[in-house]
């Protein structure tokens, strides 16, 4: 069944559910001038969406190039509204949306790529998903690095649904299929709005269901020289603080999200 929801409702709904772009441009920028001991400068947003990530890397500096890239066009054009827009003229001309396939995509060498909201998932087979981490690489300069998000933990494999109430919304993860044979799967995105009415599947993901492992080996045969994981730590109530910080070993918990960085030297 068609959400009834408008499609500017549906993009806001998701980015106040699942999307903080500044802090993760922020998380970023930080890492690479931490590592490389200077500023990023030119950005490639993959899987782009609305492009939230790609207008905000520009603001703050008459330096920084963005380029969002992603194959529909729907989120595209209520990117172009709620993002795109709201820039100033200077800094709209230093983000660029390209409605074009992260494989083949061309773009002048970047500083930092990344693919977040586990959107890389979208490559089942490991060909594939070398392949497009090869692409990644050959787009980087020298001295740059392709973030990644991730997520597992025993219960992101089990059929439930993980519910966050938030001010005026509440938002719905479901995992709705599992094959523990190939780790095929699909999830579901449902919301409530403030009126009490619930809408669902508002966004599906068919996906392979990638681990850890399997990513940071591909990663280092597409010619990445390293990989680092930043866990996140825990508040006072045994809960996620929203601090990043590489590690090598964590306890594991039952639904974890993390960050990878590949490096090219």
């Amino acid at each position: 069944m068609k959400s009834s929801l408008t499609l500017e409702q549906k993009y806001d709904y998701y980015e106040r559910s699942v999307q903080n772009a500044e802090g993760e441009v922020s998380f970023m920028k930080d890492e690479f001038k931490r590592i490389y001991k200077r500023s990023p400068s030119i950005f490639r947003e993959d899987f782009c969406g609305t492009g939230a990530m790609s207008c905000e890397w520009v603001k703050g500096d008459k330096n920084a190039r963005s380029f969002g890239i992603d194959l529909d066009p729907e989120p595209i054009k209520i990117g172009k509204v709620r993002h795109y827009s709201k820039l100033s003229s200077a800094e709209q001309k230093r983000v660029q949306y390209l409605e074009k396939n992260v494989m083949t995509v061309k773009t002048p060498p970047v500083d930092v790529v990344c693919a977040f909201n586990f959107s890389y998932f979208i490559f089942k087979k490991r060909s594939e998903m070398l392949r497009y981490f090869k692409a990644v690489r050959k787009s980087l300069k020298k001295d740059s690095i392709f973030f990644l998000d991730i997520f597992a933990g025993p219960e992101s494999q089990k059929l439930i649904t993980d519910v966050k109430k938030m001010k005026n919304l509440t938002y719905y993860w479901e995992c709705q299929k599992f094959n523990p044979f190939t780790h095929d799967c699909l999830f579901a995105i449902h919301f409530r709005d403030a009126k009490g009415k619930k809408h669902k599947n508002v966004f599906t993901y068919e996906w392979r269901f990638w681990t850890m492992p399997e990513i940071r080996d591909i990663l280092s045969e597409a010619g990445f020289s390293k990989t680092v994981v930043y866990w996140e730590g825990d508040d006072e109530d045994g809960n996620g603080d929203g601090v990043f910080t590489p590690a090598e070993n964590a306890e594991n918990c039952d639904a974890w999200v993390s960050y990878i960085a590949a490096f090219r030297d």
